[in-house]
C-alpha cells in the first residue's frame, strides 16, 4: 500500500481555502509533509499510514473548490515530522480565480456577534466567502498579489490566518475593523462628514429620502429607498428603466412570487438578481412598470448592516453606470460623474481590480453572467490550440479556451461605447494574464464594422494568432449545444450572411456547419438604427399601408413627417432589411400604443410582454411562404392580423389589447417552432436548440417548449450561459475551434 506521494491537484484551488483544508486534513489522517501553490495547482508532499484516505480527501477539496484533476508522483527523500503550508511559488496557469461570492452566515453571525472581534465590522471574509475576482492581480492566490496588500494584518488576525483550528486559516482577505479597509461617508464637495458608524448614518440618510452612491464589492450601486425612486429617475433621466431592489428576507413573498427555484438561487453563494413576477402587477409602478421586479437579498457585511440599521425594508440598488457602460469602481470617478445625481457617497479604500456587475436570473436562465457567476470555467474539449472570443457588441464579455476549459469574463456591456470598448481590452488582458496565455485563434462577430471586429484584428496581426469571423446566431446555437440540431435563434439583431439584420433564424447542422433552413419574414427598417429608437418607423415597414400613416396621424406624427416616412421606404433611402424577432415585437408594441420610443435595451418588447401576461392567447392562422430552400413565417401577416382587431376595439378597452398582445406572442412563437419541427422532421433530427433575447420571455419560451416537446422533439435551452448575447464569446470559441470562418 502507497504511503507517501508528490500530489499534484489542479482546477479552481485558488481563492477557495484549499491549503488550509489539505493541512486540517493532514492532521486528521497523521501525515507529513507539506502544501504549496504552484502557480494555479497545489502541490502536497505527502507521508504517512493513511496516505490513501488522505489522498481520497485532498481529491474531494473545499466546498468552493472544483477538481479537474490530481496526480501523483513518486516522493524521494525523508519527510520531516508535522506538516506545513510553504510560501507560493511561480508555475502552472491552468486554473482559475473563482468569482466573488456573498459572505457565509458564520461570518454574518460574527459581525452580529456582541463584543466580538467582528462585531459591525463591513468587510468581514474568511477562506469561505467574499471578494476574489475583484481583489486578484495575479497568480498564485496570496494576499501580496491582491488589492489586500495595502492592509497589513494585526497581531489578532495574523494569529487567526496562522490558526489551523480557524476558518480564517490562510483567508487572503481576513480583516478587521483594527487593520482593514475603512467606510467613509463624503458629501457631494468630498467633505468627510463626521461619524462615528458610516453604516448607521448611511441607513438614516436613506430612511429620511436622500440618494447615496454606494461602494461594493465590484463597482458603485446607486441606491435609496422606494419613495426617493421617482427622484433617482428623474435625476438620471431614465423614467422608464425599471430599477432592482435589495430585499430583508422576510418580505420577500409579499412583494414577488419566489419558485423554490428562485429561493435556493436567491439564499446561494452567488446572491443574483432574480427576475420575479410580481404579486400584483400594478405595484411598485415607480420601481418597475412592468409585472416583474428584480429581487437580491443582501450579499455583503456591508448591506447586511444597512438592512440592520435600515427602517425601510427594501433599497433601490442599481448599478451606478449608464446602461451598457461599465461599472464604476474608482471615488473619484464617482464624484465627477454622480456628484449631481447623489447626495452622499458611501465609499471604502480598498481598490477595486477587476470591476463586477451583479448577475441577473430570470426563470432558472442566466440574463447577465457576473458576480458570483463569472469568470465562468466550463470544461469542454476544443482542441490543443488556445482560442480568444471577443463576443458581439451589445452585452458582451470574452472567453478564452485554454487546455480543455473555457473561462467566460464577467458582462462588459456595450462595446460601442469607447469606456466600454476600453473595458473589454482591459478584461481580455486581465484574464489573459491571469492564466497565462499566448493565443492561436481569435474569433470574432461577422459584422465587419464593429469595434471588437477591429480588436480582434489588431490583436491577431500582433500575436500571428488566426483570425475567424463567427455569425452572430451560429454562435448563439453553438453555445447551447455542440451537437447535431435544429437550432432557434430570436433576438434583435445580428449581421447576416446576405449583408442583412438577421434575428429570427432556423438553423440545421452541427458546429460550426449551421444551414439557415428558415427565418421570419425579412421585412424593412426605414431609417435604420432609427426604426429601433422609434418602433412605430418599424410597424410602417412591416405594414407601409395608409391606415398605418393615419394612425400616426392620430398619435402626433405631422404631414410632413408621414411624407418622408413613406418617400424614404418607396425610394428605399436609408432602409435596412432585418428578420429580427425583436424589431417585430418592437412594431406590435408601437401598434398598441404601449411603447412608441425605446429608451432602454429590450423596452417596447418587455412592456409587450408585461401587457400580454394580462391577457388571453386565441389561435391565428399562420403564413409560410418558402425563399429557396428556406421556411419563412409571415410577420407580415401576423401584424395585420394584430392591425384589424385592434380596429374592431373601443378605444378603452384594455382587456382586448392585452389579449392581442397575448396572441400575438403566441401565434409569433408557434409559428417558429413550427419551422423547426418541419426541419427537424425533414432532417430526422431530435433536438432543437433554443436561444436568443427574446428566448428570455417566458411565454414565448414557454410556447415554443410545448409545441416541440408535443411533437415528440426535444428542446435544449441553456441553463450555464445567458440566452441572450452574454453567451455568443463561448459560442465564437466552439465555432472557431475548427479553424474555418462561419
Amino acid at each position: 500500500m502507497q504511503t507517501a506521494g508528490i500530489i499534484i491537484v489542479r482546477g479552481i484551488v485558488q481563492g477557495v481555502g484549499f491549503r488550509p483544508f489539505v493541512f486540517r486534513k493532514a492532521i486528521e489522517f497523521g501525515i507529513s509533509g507539506s502544501v504549496t501553490n504552484l502557480g494555479s495547482e497545489v502541490e502536497i508532499r505527502a507521508c504517512g499510514d493513511e496516505f490513501q484516505k488522505f489522498l481520497q480527501a485532498v481529491s474531494r477539496g473545499p466546498p468552493m473548490s472544483r477538481i479537474d484533476t490530481v496526480e501523483v508522483r513518486p516522493l524521494a527523500g525523508i519527510i520531516p515530522g508535522g506538516f506545513v503550508i510553504e510560501p507560493s511559488k511561480p508555475g502552472s496557469l491552468s486554473g482559475m480565480i473563482p468569482p466573488d461570492i456573498a459572505t457565509c452566515k458564520a461570518c454574518i453571525h460574527d459581525i452580529d456577534r456582541r463584543n466580538g472581534r467582528y462585531e459591525g465590522y463591513w468587510a468581514t471574509s474568511c477562506v469561505n466567502c467574499g471578494p476574489r475576482y475583484s481583489t486578484i492581480r495575479s497568480l498564485p492566490y496570496d494576499r501580496e498579489r491582491t488589492s489586500m496588500v495595502a492592509f497589513p494584518k494585526c497581531p489578532a488576525c495574523g494569529k487567526e490566518y496562522a490558526d489551523p483550528l480557524s476558518r480564517r486559516h490562510h483567508a487572503q482577505t481576513i480583516a478587521c475593523r483594527v487593520c482593514g479597509p475603512v467606510l467613509t461617508l463624503l458629501d457631494p464637495s468630498g467633505n468627510e462628514v463626521r461619524t462615528p458608524d458610516p453604516v448607521m448614518e448611511t441607513a438614516s440618510l436613506l430612511d429620511q429620502g436622500f440618494i447615496l452612491a454606494i461602494r461594493g464589492i465590484g463597482g458603485f450601486h446607486l441606491v435609496c429607498t422606494e419613495r426617493s425612486s421617482g427622484e433617482l429617475k428623474r435625476r438620471l433621466g431614465r423614467f422608464e428603466q425599471p430599477f432592482a431592489i435589495m430585499v430583508r428576507p422576510d418580505i420577500l413573498d409579499q412583494i414577488v412570487h419566489v419558485t423554490p427555484a428562485d429561493r435556493e438561487m436567491l439564499n446561494s453563494p452567488e446572491r443574483p438578481i432574480a427576475v420575479m413576477a410580481k404579486r400584483d402587477p400594478s405595484s411598485h409602478q415607480q420601481i418597475s412598470n412592468l409585472h416583474t421586479l428584480g429581487c437580491m437579498l443582501p450579499y455583503t457585511g456591508l448591506h447586511h448592516l444597512l438592512f440592520h440599521y435600515l427602517k425601510n425594508p427594501l433599497l433601490i440598488m442599481t448599478s451606478a453606470n449608464l446602461p451598457g457602460y461599465p461599472m464604476v469602481t474608482d471615488i473619484d470617478q464617482a464624484m465627477s460623474k454622480m456628484n449631481r445625481e447623489v447626495d452622499y457617497f458611501l465609499t471604502h479604500d480598498r481598490i477595486i481590480v477587476n470591476r463586477c456587475d451583479d448577475s441577473v436570473v430570470r426563470d432558472g436562465h442566466i440574463i447577465r453572467l457576473s458576480r458570483g457567476i463569472a469568470p465562468k470555467r466550463t470544461k469542454i474539449d476544443l482542441g490543443d490550440r488556445t482560442i480568444l472570443g471577443v463576443g458581439p457588441e451589445l452585452n458582451s464579455n470574452a472567453t478564452i479556451y485554454k487546455d480543455g476549459f473555457t473561462i467566460t469574463s464577467p458582462h462588459v456591456g456595450n462595446v460601442r461605447n469607447p469606456q466600454t470598448f476600453s473595458y473589454l481590452q482591459e478584461t481580455v488582458e486581465n484574464l489573459g494574464r491571469l492564466l497565462g496565455v499566448e493565443y492561436e485563434v481569435i474569433a470574432h462577430d461577422a459584422h465587419p464594422q464593429f469595434l471588437s471586429t477591429r480588436y480582434a484584428q489588431r490583436l491577431a496581426k500582433e500575436s500571428g494568432a488566426e483570425l475567424i469571423a463567427v455569425q452572430h446566431h451560429r454562435a448563439h446555437i453553438a453555445a447551447t449545444t455542440t451537437g447535431s440540431c435544429i437550432g432557434i435563434a430570436i433576438d434583435g439583431v445580428g449581421y447576416g450572411d446576405d449583408g442583412t439584420v438577421w434575428g429570427g433564424e432556423i438553423f440545421a447542422g452541427q458546429a460550426p456547419d449551421y444551414e439557415r433552413v428558415g427565418h421570419l419574414e425579412v421585412v424593412p427598417m426605414p431609417g435604420g438604427d432609427l426604426a429601433t429608437r422609434f418602433p412605430e418607423r418599424m410597424l410602417y415597414g412591416i405594414l407601409p399601408e395608409d391606415r398605418v400613416l393615419d394612425l400616426l396621424a392620430s398619435r402626433g406624427w405631422t404631414d410632413i413627417e408621414l411624407g418622408i416616412l413613406a418617400k424614404q421606404l418607396g425610394k428605399k433611402v436609408n432602409v435596412s432589411y432585418t428578420s429580427s424577432t425583436g424589431r417585430v415585437l418592437d412594431a406590435v408594441s408601437a401598434l398598441l400604443g404601449i411603447c412608441r420610443e425605446r429608451t432602454y435595451d429590450g423596452e417596447p418588447a418587455m412592456k409587450l410582454e408585461s401587457a400580454a401576461c394580462l391577457g388571453t392567447a386565441t389561435p391565428w392562422e399562420p403564413e409560410f411562404i418558402r425563399t429557396g430552400r428556406a421556411e419563412v413565417l409571415s410577420t407580415r401577416a401576423l401584424c395585420n392580423e394584430a392591425f384589424s382587431r385592434l380596429e374592431r376595439l373601443s378605444p378603452d378597452d384594455r382587456r382586448g389589447m392585452n389579449d392581442i398582445a397575448e396572441s400575438f406572442q403566441y401565434n409569433l412563437a408557434g409559428g417558429i417552432a413550427t419551422m423547426a419541427i418541419n426541419a427537424a422532421d425533414e432532417r430526422g433530427l431530435q433536438d432543437i436548440a433554443l436561444s436568443g433575447g427574446v428566448a428570455i420571455n417566458s411565454a414565448i419560451r414557454n410556447t415554443i417548449r410545448d409545441q416541440i416537446e408535443k411533437s415528440g422533439h426535444n428542446l435544449v435551452v441553456n441553463k450555464e450561459y445567458p440566452l441572450g448575447d452574454g453567451c455568443i464569446s463561448f459560442g465564437q470559441c466552439i465555432c472557431a475551434a475548427s479553424g474555418r470562418n462561419r
